[in-house]
């Protein structure tokens, strides 16, 4: 059992986030020395779509989903596991941080099976084994995963998102926070919703309103507040964002 008493955040940042303006590393080191520990599971598909296109690979988006075919599957593991996990946790580390960079293979933290066969090398998580989290937040250290699975005799590409929202329900925390490129859920006439409920979801949903990339997000939104995890949305790129975010001054709130 786990013996951490603080607040237990999760925030999933976007690599389109992470640019000149973005403050999220900072305010989590600032947040961290109040009553609350933090985890993060970072994506990366930026530059992953980069390094295909150098290398001649196709991208190719089903439903907001990186179809991952055998021949990118290793180019989005270098990717996630190397540059962009080394990245953050030497940016957090740089700032006075104790970051520690894992991934799903380590003690098999996200054992995983294929989501759909036309999707090829990306799955689903089908179980957490979070011992390994847990252990590094009770001994002080700043937990940075990225977002692969295993199964026996195989690698899977698994969406921030989803790996994210498996992770929270999995370690109990009390929030969950995606910081991406946009200021949440909009309606239909692009006004942004503080607060929507599934049924809201699912009418957005049915008018394409909401396609691409925020489809498993919602969807992973929707699986950690079903398990009572205070889950938002919020514009990860302007300065100060995820304390406000905390706070319920900006961003969509899910329930």
């Amino acid at each position: 059992m786990s013996k951490i008493t603080e607040i237990l955040t999760v925030v999933k940042i976007g690599g389109s986030t992470l640019g000149a303006n973005d403050t999220t590393l900072t305010d989590i080191l600032e947040l961290s020395d109040t009553q609350r520990k933090f985890v993060i599971v970072h994506g990366g598909g930026a530059l992953i779509t980069e390094m295909l296109s150098r290398l001649e690979i196709e991208t190719e988006f089903i439903e907001g989903l990186r179809s991952t075919p055998k021949e990118a599957i290793d180019v989005v593991i270098a990717v996630l596991c190397g540059i962009v996990n080394t990245r953050l946790v030497t940016a957090i580390n740089d700032l006075g941080g104790s970051a520690v960079g894992i991934t799903g293979a380590d003690t098999n933290l996200f054992q995983a099976k294929q989501l759909r066969e036309e999707l090829h090398f990306v799955g689903t998580v089908s179980k957490v084994n979070p011992e390994l989290v847990i252990n590094l937040i009770e001994n002080n250290y700043l937990p940075v995963v990225a977002p692969v699975g295993v199964s026996i005799g195989a690698h899977w590409n698994i969406n921030a998102d989803s790996a994210a929202a498996a992770l929270a329900r999995a370690i109990g925390a009390d929030e969950l926070v995606f910081m991406t490129d946009v200021d949440g859920v909009s309606d239909e006439s692009g006004n942004l919703l503080t607060d929507i409920t599934e049924s809201q979801i699912r009418d957005l949903q049915e008018t394409k309103v909401l396609t691409g990339g925020m489809i498993p997000k919602i969807e992973a939104c929707l699986d950690a507040a079903a398990d009572g995890i205070d889950t938002r949305i919020a514009n990860g790129t302007i300065q100060g964002s995820l304390v406000e975010a905390l706070s319920g001054s900006i961003g969509t709130r899910i329930s």
